[in-house]
């Protein structure tokens, strides 16, 4: 079938920015001159790198398709590394809870990315203005409270964490680590807000995309496995066909209940869905039956990752996600 005209906006790549960003400690540590960051896992790390540029060294713990942040489990080195941290940059909402511990004896300042969200506790009424101002919304925003202790990160129900695929959610995070770097390294203002507002650019660009293929998918039906595409799906305005209780047991690593997952085998069997969403780097038996049953039955399956591959900016990893997404659902 034809494919969509989708324009996705993409205003700046900087991925000479990355070359900032590093799995393990700097050699020379703050001796440099340089901000410490540490981040939870590459996806910040890599906009940290962006934003702050040769002004800041960059560390992300989890860079490996291999390591789950819900429950990796740090280590003597992590402690070492963070406890030189001037800012920290995490996910939140139980996503990478090891975090918390890391910080017990540690004072960085802290950026933690589902605060931002609309949909976070406590956040739920703030409503998105028509034409609104990022930065000022951002002030306002739960993350901001002084004296934040670093607790309350355990999963919290009904949540989808994985905001980083929430463009709106980005756009704040995105100028919070702006300004953190603005905090402890003033003479860097100027930089570190250019690059964040390139970054906001495609986040925005991102927002448009998404609005155009929901008037495009008119709220096509999708199947998906589990809540890491959510926001993404929900942004394009598509239809969430999966059984409930699937998705959140293959998120908490449980069995599928055998009802259940009959019903999910007939939803795809059937053609209930016409796009399968999945989690590149994790699943389990069940998945892969409704995989399967997705490609005997000629559906498109469309998988997200939860980290960025080597070499890829942030802004290029949303693109591509976005992009991906629109084809599967125009094919």
């Amino acid at each position: 079938m034809k494919k969509p005209a989708l324009a996705l906006s993409l205003v700046s790549v900087a991925v000479l920015a990355l070359a900032g960003c590093s799995a393990a400690p700097a050699a020379g540590g703050a001796d440099d001159g340089k901000i410490q960051v540490v981040a939870s896992t590459n996806v910040y790390g890599s906009l940290a790198a962006q934003i702050g540029g040769d002004r800041v060294e960059v560390t992300s713990i989890i860079t490996s398709a291999a390591q789950d942040p819900h429950s990796y489990e740090s280590s003597a080195r992590d402690r070492l590394t963070l406890q030189k941290a001037e800012l920290v940059i995490e996910n939140g909402g139980g996503y990478d809870s090891f975090i918390d511990e890391l910080l017990e004896g540690a004072d960085p300042e802290v950026v933690t990315a589902v605060e931002f969200s609309h949909d976070f506790p406590g956040n739920e009424g703030h409503e998105a203005e028509a034409e609104h101002d990022h930065a000022d919304e951002a002030e306002g925003d739960a993350h901001a409270e002084e004296g934040h202790d670093h607790e309350g990160h355990d999963h919290i129900e009904g949540f989808n964490e994985h905001v980083w695929f929430d463009p709106h959610t980005m756009v704040h995070v995105v100028e919070a680590i702006a300004d953190e770097l603005t905090a402890l390294d003033p003479e860097g203002e100027a930089d570190f807000t250019a690059a964040a507002a390139e970054i906001v650019a495609d986040l925005e660009g991102f927002e448009a995309d998404l609005d155009t293929l929901k008037t495009e998918a008119a709220g096509a039906p999708v199947f998906i496995t589990e809540p890491l595409p959510g926001y993404i799906a929900a942004a394009a305005g598509l239809t969430d066909v999966t059984p409930e209780g699937f998705a959140e047991a293959v998120e908490e690593g449980a069995d599928v209940a055998p009802a259940t997952l009959l019903e999910a085998l007939a939803v795809i069997e059937n053609g209930q869905a016409k796009v399968l969403l999945t989690n590149a780097q994790t699943g389990g038996s069940e998945t892969e039956r409704v995989e399967d049953a997705a490609e005997a039955a000629g559906i498109p399956i469309v998988a997200f990752s939860e980290l960025l591959e080597d070499g890829s900016s942030y802004s290029e990893w949303m693109r591509d996600a976005i992009q991906n997404l629109a084809d599967a659902l125009h094919s």
